[in-house]
């Protein structure tokens, strides 16, 4: 008698990953976004890769490095050594998000650069966390003498004063001023995984919907989905990404989802007007 067995799909092996907070493995999670592009990714290979990257830091460290030799050494490393930065010139690339690419070109976003990096600085026993900053991911170091915020295209630590500086347009755009101000350090907690992944895939949805790519917006939406299960405007972007493709069926059961949840969503009208149409197009 043979066995038979079914190797899980992407979409399986994502969801596996994320199911608990417990043990959340952000890198390999991380990772994990580029099978969608890249079916035939090996994400064990890239996570041998990091420890690579890792052991070569250590060879460079006594084992009694203080917190700032450590965090000094990385950055060394990883933005001069190796070159990692910002891909300015490329910035709404999708490859921008999906690490294979970012560890081969050594060009990304912040958050896919800072995924890579608090890799390696958790390695090297920093204690580092990302920070989901407005329009620009941040990451932070605890030290024995305090807190140090980084920008992840670069390494440079910012001030305070650079923090506010930077934070001052959104603020304004959103109407945070005077009464509504919130106080710096509320932008500065860290994030957790869950948000990290939302996000990476948040940055993947946009820029395929600029591109009108419904496919694969439609599989960036599943692992959102999946990943947050009761974010039910997701729901709805996919049943209209859904009807884009012509998947009336598809797009019916996702409109209907979030209609039934959302109630008080201020496109209800919309929706329900768009559901509708759906309906009596396939009737």
């Amino acid at each position: 008698m043979s066995l038979s067995y079914s190797v899980p799909t992407s979409l399986e092996y994502f969801a596996s990953l994320v199911h608990s907070d417990e043990h959340f493995p952000l890198l390999e999670a991380a990772a994990s976004l580029a099978q969608d592009e890249y079916p035939e990714f090996d994400v064990q290979q890239l996570l041998g890769d990091m420890d690579q990257l890792l052991a070569r830091i250590q060879r460079r460290l006594p084992a009694d490095a203080p917190a700032l030799q450590r965090l000094r050494t990385l950055n060394q490393f990883f933005f001069a050594d190796l070159g990692f930065g910002g891909n300015i010139n490329n910035y709404y690339d999708p490859e921008n998000s999906y690490l294979n690419a970012v560890l081969r070109t050594r060009r990304g976003i912040p958050i896919s650069l800072a995924v890579l990096w608090m890799e390696l600085a958790q390695g090297l026993g920093l204690h580092a966390r990302g920070i989901a900053f407005p329009g620009h991911f941040m990451v932070k170091v605890l030290l024995p003498k305090g807190q140090v915020v980084m920008d992840p295209i670069s390494g440079q630590s910012l001030s305070r004063e650079e923090l506010a500086e930077r934070l001052e347009p959104y603020k304004r755009r959103n109407g945070l001023v005077d009464d509504y101000d919130v106080p710096l350090g509320l932008y500065l907690q860290a994030a957790t995984p869950r948000d990290i992944i939302a996000r990476m895939l948040r940055n993947l949805k946009e820029v395929h919907r600029t591109q009108q790519d419904w496919q694969r917006l439609i599989a960036v939406l599943d692992r959102l989905i999946v990943l947050l299960p009761e974010a039910w405007g997701e729901r709805r972007d996919r049943g209209l990404a859904h009807a884009e493709r012509g998947n009336t069926a598809d797009a019916v059961t996702d409109l209907e989802a979030y209609l039934t949840h959302a109630e008080d969503g201020l496109d209800i009208d919309l929706i329900a007007d768009r559901l509708s149409a759906l309906r009596n197009a396939s009737g």
